[in-house]
């Protein structure tokens, strides 16, 4: 690889990891979030034209940002290597869909709004957090599951009981379970409930267990599993910075076993030696001497 080459490399290396650079990245994103969000007001057709040249504007600059830290890894497989690297790229290219056309001007402002993502690919913490829901999904669907089982028990006594309360809120178990999720989301409740303690004065057990289930119990468990992933992303985000506990205690862990194969090698060495030269009152220096 040639020296100009590397010294490019370097620099745009260089570029890439700038704070000032990162600050005026993040800033041009949330320009173009608000040209986006200003395209909806009727009142910005006077100066169309302006938002659109300051869109090209953006898109030319996400185009150089793209191609800089590309131009920035030593080589153009390991910038692929990295999923947010990929997305912002995929971004960047659909942003250069012409909004010109008017058979692609929705789908080139569809694509536009996801610039606004960038911001997640862009600042470390944002992608603790994605990556910790994410993450979290798996362990999620088991309580989901559990969820809709509740429900569906809770949906179907609902139906034989109320139906002849309210048709339109417990008239079969599809309905009724849509109006569970209402319950459970605390949306006028209490007006359900009333109307049917006015038949059923005893209904009340009926919703207070459900909410007790479903508000309480599992809405916890569900906070519980993405705090439980997000520590751990926590932890990995500050060993891979080399900050925190947990990159504390790998470096201490790394000093611990370099001392230790210093001291295997200096038993090693005292080992051969001790071997190689016999002790001053062996058998051979005492015939020697006679």
């Amino acid at each position: 690889m040639s020296e100009p080459f590397n010294t490019w490399q370097a620099r745009f290396e260089k570029l890439r990891s700038n704070k000032l650079f990162e600050g005026v990245v993040i800033s041009i994103i949330v320009i173009s979030a608000l040209v986006i969000g200003a395209k909806t007001y009727e009142e910005t057709s006077r100066i169309e034209q302006w938002l659109l040249y300051l869109d090209v504007a953006v898109t030319v600059f996400f185009l150089v940002e793209i191609l800089i830290r590309m131009a920035a890894e030593r080589n153009l497989v390991s910038f692929f290597k990295k999923g947010w690297n990929v997305f912002d790229f995929l971004i960047v290219t659909a942003s250069l869909i012409p909004m010109d056309d008017s058979e692609m001007v929705l789908l080139a402002r569809l694509l536009r709004i996801f610039r606004v993502l960038r911001l997640v690919s862009m600042i470390p913490e944002l992608q603790m957090l994605l990556g910790a829901l994410v993450k979290s999904i798996p362990r999620m669907g088991y309580v989901v599951l559990l969820m809709f089982i509740i429900f569906y028990i809770y949906a179907a006594l609902g139906s034989f009981l109320f139906h002849n309360v309210d048709e339109f809120l417990w008239g079969n178990i599809s309905i009724a379970m849509l109006t569970l999720f209402r319950i459970a989301t605390f949306e006028d409740w209490t007006d359900v409930m009333y109307a049917t303690q006015e038949v059923y004065a005893w209904s009340w057990i009926y919703y207070l267990t459900f909410i007790f289930l479903t508000a309480f119990i599992f809405l916890n468990m569900m906070i519980g599993i993405v705090l439980d992933v997000m520590q751990k992303e926590s932890a990995q985000l500050d060993f891979d910075s080399g900050e925190g506990e947990p990159a504390q205690l790998q470096a201490l862990r790394s000093d611990v076993h370099s001392l230790k194969a210093q001291l295997d090698r200096m038993e090693a060495a005292l080992a051969e030696r001790n071997t190689a030269s016999p002790p001053p009152n062996s058998p051979t220096d005492s015939a020697k001497t006679d």
